[in-house]
């Protein structure tokens, strides 16, 4: 996929990429592979952290990196050649110390059609010691700083 701009409002509700759907994106039926949907998604999580100070580098440098407990796709319409893509990030529910979270992306097509529902359950990791991790005050903070849902809820 070719990632083309990113947009994020004022006020922070919303965090977009846009991005067009290459010959490379199709299967056998002509519409956007499944696993593509997820690379999306994964792509603008990392993109708002990397952009907020999380980098890769950053997460190294910490032992800690993001996992997934649970990654779900609703789709909704086909993704098509040509077709412009925006992908959105919200928090649904995160645990306040942002050791756990639940994040929803909108894939919308052309502007206005919901094409996708994916939703991701997850938390972070010491990579070192390979178990389930707290992580640091600042990254606590840049998680809070993602937009959250109108259903937001915090996690006991």
């Amino acid at each position: 996929m070719n990632i083309t701009g990113c947009y994020i409002t004022p006020d922070m509700d919303t965090y977009t990429k846009t991005a067009e759907v290459r010959w490379a994106d199709l299967d056998p039926n002509f519409h956007m592979l499944h696993s593509r949907y997820y690379d999306l998604g994964a792509y603008i999580r990392m993109s708002f952290l990397s952009e907020h100070g999380l980098t890769v580098q950053a997460m190294a440098d910490e032992k800690l990196g993001p996992i997934l407990f649970r990654e779900e796709c609703i789709f909704k319409r086909e993704i098509k050649f040509g077709d412009s893509v925006e992908i959105s990030l919200h928090m649904l529910k995160a645990r306040k110390d942002g050791s756990r979270w639940t994040m929803q992306h909108h894939i919308t097509i052309n502007g206005d059609t919901l094409a996708a529902i994916i939703t991701v359950d997850g938390a972070w990791i010491n990579t070192e010691r390979r178990r389930l991790a707290t992580p640091t005050e600042a990254f606590a903070a840049v998680f809070d700083k993602i937009p959250k849902a109108e259903s937001f809820e915090w996690m006991v």
